[in-house]
């Protein structure tokens, strides 16, 4: 159960090697130790980011997943789940393919529809109903400003994120009044292991930003990293389809990126801690 500080007792988390869902679970362990049921596909990875948790005192549950079998998945996870309440739950799988080589391997555009969609859709169903049945807890959707109006350079990535941004959106309208609260989270261009070897964006930002804006926001239904892209693309989803290809391009985006800094590029004040946590 949450706290009197709204601090969760159990979060479960799919997509355990994410990096944006260790920086959140970063974050919420420092405030407090927690359990954490992590759902990850076996490997090195998830056995260092149960290490890294553990280390923050967490009491961990890693659970062995595959998000191309979501039968498995569904059926790994309701397992775990057995016996618990959970206050807060993170989907923040996923995977950022090649266009070009989507374009080229139907089956693989395939299975990114399933990673990215229909996964996410049976795990927040799976979620819904447990949290509908305890009456209460929170559902956060890893969603991306990619789904929000999906571009040439990355439509099938931006096609699987507009779905599942839509479901929980509506699952979000659905669960009204029964104490279950679900936020759906738009960051842009997300500096991690994933877009590695991309040009960024504009509007970039590191983990850490979008933890401290998810953590800042669990009692909102849309969570935009950083702020400042919800008013942008309120005005760039209507922008008529020539200039939104323009947009696409590198030199547009350059000249969008000096246009906008000063509205979106805030000094950092220096900051001081006693603490070894991420600032």
């Amino acid at each position: 159960m949450m706290n009197a500080l709204g601090q969760p007792g159990t979060v479960v988390v799919v997509g355990g090697t994410s990096e944006i869902a260790r920086a959140i679970l970063t974050r919420v362990l420092l405030s407090r130790p927690c359990d954490v049921v992590l759902a990850g596909r076996p490997g090195p990875r998830l056995d260092q980011a149960v290490r890294g948790l553990r280390a923050l005192d967490a009491r961990v549950q890693p659970v062995h997943v595959d998000a191309t079998d979501v039968d498995h998945l569904v059926g790994a996870l309701r397992a775990a789940l057995v016996g618990r309440e959970v206050d807060v739950a993170l989907i923040a799988h996923g995977v950022l393919p090649d266009q070009d080589a989507l374009e080229r391997d139907p089956v693989a555009a395939g299975r990114l529809v399933t990673v990215n969609t229909a996964a996410a859709v049976a795990v927040g169903t799976l979620l819904a109903g447990l949290m509908r049945r305890q009456g209460h807890g929170v559902i956060v959707a890893m969603s991306s400003i990619a789904g929000v109006r999906p571009r040439a350079s990355n439509y099938a990535y931006g096609a699987t994120k507009a779905g599942l941004d839509s479901f929980f959106t509506g699952l979000g309208a659905r669960l009204r009044g029964t104490g279950v609260h679900v936020v759906v989270v738009r960051p842009g261009f997300v500096r991690t292991r994933m877009t590695a070897g991309l040009d960024p964006a504009p509007f970039a930002v590191g983990s850490d930003d979008v933890a401290r804006a998810v953590l800042a926001g669990l009692d909102r239904d849309v969570v935009w990293v950083p702020r400042a892209l919800g008013p942008v693309m309120a005005v760039l989803r209507l922008a008529p389809r020539p200039l939104w290809r323009r947009l696409d391009q590198g030199p547009s985006q350059r000249l969008l990126r000096r246009t906008l800094a000063p509205w979106v590029t805030r000094p950092r004040r220096p900051q001081t801690s006693t603490r070894g946590g991420p600032r």
